[in-house]
């Protein structure tokens, strides 16, 4: 059913292309913390273990929500992982250690680089008027930044 939100067919449509590719990312980041979880290895894994689990339960939270908010702009989420992987601007790279430093390394500078995509997002939604996805955005911004902060204490 065609929504009437007050927002343009091209505005819906490309804000939905960037929540798709931020749901992408999320994703992959999510699979990647997942890996992390389950094969960190060392003195601290059962705090790397559980600190883990608390980011990827984070990221599963926010996998969700993007899904819906491109729901609720009317358009359906991608929602396989060939879409994902066609999607993600986020790579995959063999670490060389299964230690934690290793891990967070890794996923900081994921963190990191869907931080700045948001950010990128955001600037140029100024002139789209769609408040609900800036706002929402924003949100997911802080999430992240929390989430990255985590990460880099433990560095």
């Amino acid at each position: 059913m065609k929504i009437s939100i007050g927002l343009d067919a091209k505005q819906i449509k490309d804000n939905v292309k960037a929540l798709s590719v931020l749901l992408a990312d999320e994703h992959i980041l999510y699979t990647k913390t997942r890996n992390a979880h389950w094969n960190v290895e060392g003195a601290d894994f059962h705090a790397m273990h559980v600190f883990f689990e608390s980011q990827y339960d984070e990221l599963e939270e926010i996998i969700d929500e993007v899904a819906e908010r491109i729901r609720q702009l009317g358009q359906m989420a991608p929602g396989s992982l060939k879409d994902f992987v066609q999607l993600t601007r986020l790579s995959e790279r063999k670490l060389s250690k299964n230690d934690s430093q290793s891990f967070i390394k890794a996923l900081l500078e994921d963190q990191e680089s869907v931080i700045s995509y948001i950010r990128e997002v955001v600037a140029k939604m100024d002139d789209s008027k769609d408040f609900g996805t800036e706002d929402f955005l924003v949100g997911l911004l802080e999430k992240h930044e929390k989430m990255a902060w985590m990460l880099r204490a433990h560095l």
